[in-house]
């Protein structure tokens, strides 16, 4: 089988991850009562956890496939910017290409998780685009990152790494080497990611980017797909749906609607992420557009069905597809 095969060429596979990284930390506990001061639930905790976020969960989730990241971000002199840096380290992920930047915090998203429900979440940031100081030293490493590599994901959470300049020197560095680069959009930055392999938007951002009205149908997704393609001159965009699976547009005009894998969905948190990762390596691996989105479905399938920020690896992949094919 193809997608059997494409997972094993994971583990050969080398990405570049540049984007916004961030800790994502997870308040567990349990609901008992109400608190008299506000109608609010009180939580009382029963442990807390740190995962890799953003970007960084990207490169996370590429590593957990099999294959190898390298990432380019920027982060704070900071004690949180110290956890990441260990967090990548423990995954084997290296941090040399990070760029500190005192100015600025490390991201750090808090969510509160209840009786197996998220009712909050707090997040620690400063948005805006990075000094000209932080922007030069990240286009160097990305600059001395993409010969070295076999795919590039540009993972934009529009807090200020993916600006003009990155964009641009990185797209025009990927086609310079032929390799595929692949897109996890902002919507405000939509218009801007020119000339790529795929853009990954899931619906709503779809639309936004596009400021289009009245997408309901089939058709209509498919319709605002081939003006995606035409206005951004890309070879694909993969729009994911949710319950509805995902749809592939590519620029020959080939629409492929994929029906979602997922058994039951407890938590959407860093599926996207996947998303992008899994078919980024399946393209790295050279494999068709199809194929790439194919797996990249199946992947995503399997993380919305667990808590919190999720990756999946080659071996739950591998009995997720055989098992599907056996019905």
């Amino acid at each position: 089988m193809k997608l059997l095969k494409l997972i094993s060429l994971f583990k050969k596979q080398t990405v570049l991850v540049i984007g916004d990284v961030m800790i994502d930390k997870f308040i567990w506990g349990k609901v008992k009562r109400i608190s008299p001061e506000a109608p609010v639930p009180i939580i009382e905790v029963t442990k807390e956890t740190e995962t890799l976020g953003g970007a960084a969960n990207v490169a996370n989730n590429i590593t957990a496939l099999g294959g190898k990241a390298f990432i380019v971000s920027a982060i704070g002199e900071d004690a949180n910017g110290k956890s990441l840096v260990k967090m990548l380290s423990e995954k084997g992920i290296s941090s040399d290409c990070l760029v500190y930047d005192p100015q600025r915090p490390t991201i750090i998203k808090m969510r509160i998780i209840a009786s197996g429900q998220q009712v909050a979440r707090v997040d620690k940031e400063v948005k805006g685009f990075f000094n000209h100081h932080t922007e030069l030293k990240i286009v160097e490493n990305i600059e001395k990152l993409i010969p070295k590599v076999s795919a590039v994901i540009i993972s934009d959470y529009g807090k200020g790494v993916v600006s003009s300049k990155v964009l641009k020197s990185t797209i025009s560095l990927a086609r310079k080497y032929k390799i595929p680069v692949t897109v996890d959009p902002k919507v405000k930055h939509f218009k801007k990611y020119r000339k790529v392999t795929a853009i990954t938007p899931n619906e709503k951002e779809a639309i936004i980017g596009m400021s289009a009205k009245n997408i309901e149908t089939d058709e209509d997704i498919a319709s605002l797909g081939k003006k995606i393609l035409k206005t951004l001159n890309s070879d694909s965009v993969l729009i994911t749906r949710g319950e509805k699976g995902m749809t592939l547009i590519q620029s020959n005009d080939k629409i492929k609607n994929i029906p979602t894998r997922a058994k039951e969905v407890y938590d959407v948190t860093g599926a996207g992420d996947t998303v992008i990762s899994t078919m980024t390596l399946a393209l790295a691996a050279k494999a068709e557009l199809a194929n790439a989105a194919e797996i990249a479905n199946f992947a995503a399938g399997i993380v919305v069905g667990k808590l919190g920020t999720a990756t999946t690896n080659p071996r739950e992949l591998e009995k997720t597809i055989r098992d599907s094919y056996k019905k």
